[in-house]
């Protein structure tokens, strides 16, 4: 049977006033189930204790608490954790913690597949489904929060100290919804993660790029990748819309960007590819050329099956950071996590998709054999 009862999840406040105005209850109502929704993460209402039982049960006849269900959670030797979660349409998504010592980064998904087809990357490789609601992009804070014990907000010692919208998907192709997720995971009563702590990155959709600055204003990270139009083309195809000169003067005019708040350019190190010294010091051109306050974070590439490129050596990743360094710019190296489960950046896919990639590479070989 179809349980038609409203979501709370993803509710706004203002939402969250209309629902109880509809079934009779005071605005205030609606700040009591925000700060138990939110902040304290209340998977149901007989969790809800300053509620009355009456109300308690009024509110699971109207609504309910729904979060993805988690399919299968990964733990990678080196601590990272991966979430494979399925959606009410049966779509499925991954989210990744990579834990730190004093910090965690939670990348999320904001798409089931992607639309842009980057060359090097795993998730390319699976098309657009749809677009994430903001109760799904938010549902996965919240069970990674209902994962690790860290409920209610605010607490000391937490693990997920960062969000980054770097897993499946392009986030700017899906703006509405992301950033009503995003608002209310910064909001200080609730969730409570600090737009300081934000990262959204992006391929470059450059007319996204000013509403999120100026109506999200977190931190932006782009997918560059290449120094010359060229090869970006090749690499990340939507630059062939939005060119290097266009997106880059985008970056250059992103609100709130200074040096306290660069902007990550990320660069995935292709072996023979993009790792030569004449690209790295085009680089550090292209960020004076526009005085972008830039710093880059190079990733040397993750391997997924099927993949037709190759991993940087260590030489010429460091001689490459050593480069960027001497011009001025801070350039480390990120250090591979997740490999083993396959949570490394660019290689998120879902089952069903990993299935379908295995399946053709099997009849091919058949086929070689």
């Amino acid at each position: 049977m179809t349980d038609t009862r409203t979501n709370l999840i993803g509710l706004d406040r203002d939402e969250l006033a209309q629902a109880m105005a509809e079934i009779g209850e005071k605005p205030f109502r609606a700040k009591q189930l925000w700060h138990w929704l939110y902040h304290r993460g209340a998977v149901a209402f007989a969790d809800m204790t300053t509620l009355s039982k009456d109300l308690r049960q009024r509110l699971d006849d109207h609504f309910h608490i729904k979060r993805p269900e988690l399919v299968r959670e990964l733990i990678s030797v080196d601590g990272s954790r991966k979430w494979l979660f399925r959606l009410d349409d049966g779509n499925e998504i991954e989210t990744v913690l990579i834990p730190e010592d004093d910090r965690g980064a939670l990348c999320v998904s904001s798409q089931v597949g992607c639309t842009l087809n980057c060359d090097f990357c795993n998730t390319g490789t699976q098309r657009l489904v749809r677009n994430l609601t903001a109760a799904e992009i938010i549902g996965q804070v919240m069970v990674a929060r209902d994962r690790l014990g860290e409920w209610p907000s605010g607490a000391d010692g937490r693990k997920i100290t960062n969000l980054v919208l770097m897993g499946m998907g392009e986030p700017l192709m899906n703006f509405d919804a992301v950033k009503k997720a995003l608002l209310i995971i910064m909001d200080g009563e609730g969730i409570s993660i600090s737009k300081r702590r934000i990262t959204l990155s992006t391929a470059g959709v450059v007319p996204m790029i000013e509403r999120c600055g100026a109506e999200i204003d977190v931190d932006l990270a782009i997918s560059l990748h290449a120094a010359n139009d060229a090869l970006r083309d090749a690499l990340v195809p939507i630059n062939r819309k939005y060119p290097l000169d266009v997106l880059l003067q985008a970056c250059s005019d992103y609100p709130g960007a200074r040096n306290a708040r660069r902007i990550t350019m990320e660069y995935v190190m292709l072996a023979g590819v993009n790792d030569r010294e004449e690209d790295a010091r085009e680089l550090a051109r292209l960020m004076r050329k526009y005085k972008i306050p830039a710093k880059f974070n190079l990733i040397p590439f993750n391997p997924w099956p099927g993949s037709k490129y190759a991993t940087s050596s260590n030489n010429a990743c460091h001689r490459f950071s050593n480069i960027l360094n001497d011009l001025g710019f801070s350039a480390p190296i990120r250090q591979p996590r997740g490999r083993d489960i396959m949570a490394a950046c660019g290689q998120l896919k879902s089952d069903s998709e990993n299935e379908k990639l295995k399946a053709a590479r099997d009849r091919r070989e058949a086929a070689a054999g």
